[in-house]
């Protein structure tokens, strides 16, 4: 594993990135309901994408009714579906769980040579070594293969989402470039979001991506930082407020999902 000239420091392995952006200077993760309401079957939310791009311009989610996995950056948010393809989303459409910042990374890592998931996990964990805190997360490059699944479009009555995944089809990305969104979120945390890594995957040419189950960069760059403060939005519609959150076995069932 190597790196560019743009780190500084061996030690450090990342440089400090400058010109955040002045418009947004507080680092803020925005999120609708939680992970456990969806985890219980709330498929659907009343938060639309053009509202959601109003706190934020890079995150990931879902979509209601469970429809694909949604991935956003630079302001633009896509619509990874169970058939394998990719869409750009339509600001009417709503999600019923996302979170979203605006990407202002502190950290940056250049790689010329291959590099597994755990490793960049490292790096990552050895700059912001507390798990106290959120961290975002982006990886743009060549992926020596990216493995995705992508839950299928349920239908009322909603089964619990552990019932659900024998139907998800996986897939397999084998030498493409493409865009990593992901975010690390503090143990603590389980329930309301997803404890520890949470990482999409989409294609450079956009058609074609989905929840990361494990990948292998050859060679790009990530860029990361650290997330201070959570504003979660919950909803108020009687399937949320019906909902069991507190399910048995709560962080199994999130982590047999999301992994």
């Amino acid at each position: 594993m190597t790196h560019s000239a743009d780190c500084s420091c061996e030690e450090s392995l990342c440089q400090t990135l400058r010109g955040f952006s002045a418009q947004h200077p507080e680092k803020v993760l925005f999120q609708t309901s939680l992970m456990s309401a969806l985890l219980s079957g709330v498929y659907e939310g009343s938060t639309t994408i053009a509202e959601l791009l109003t706190h934020g311009d890079f995150g990931l989610g879902t979509f209601n009714e469970l429809d694909g996995e949604l991935i956003a950056f630079n302001s633009q948010v896509y619509q990874l579906r169970s058939d394998g393809s990719a869409n750009a989303a339509r600001p009417e459409q709503k999600t019923p769980f996302a979170v979203i910042t605006w990407f202002q990374p502190q950290y940056r890592k250049a790689f010329d040579g291959p590099v597994s998931r755990q490793q960049l996990h490292e790096i990552i964990d050895r700059q912001i070594p507390s798990d106290n805190i959120f961290c975002a997360l982006r990886i743009d490059g060549a992926f020596r293969h990216a493995h995705t699944r992508t839950v299928p479009r349920q239908t009322p009555p909603y089964r619990a989402m552990t019932d659900v995944l024998d139907d998800q089809p996986v897939f397999r990305f084998n030498n493409r470039k493409g865009v990593l969104v992901g975010f690390r979120t503090p143990q603590h945390m389980q329930g309301i979001n997803v404890a520890g890594y949470h990482e999409h995957f989409i294609t450079d040419d956009r058609q074609g991506g989905g929840h990361l189950l494990d990948y292998q960069l050859d060679n790009g760059v990530l860029t990361f930082g650290e997330i201070h403060k959570l504003m979660i939005d919950l909803p108020n519609d009687t399937t949320f407020l019906q909902a069991n959150l507190h399910p048995d076995n709560l962080d199994a069932a999130i982590r047999s999902v999301e992994n």
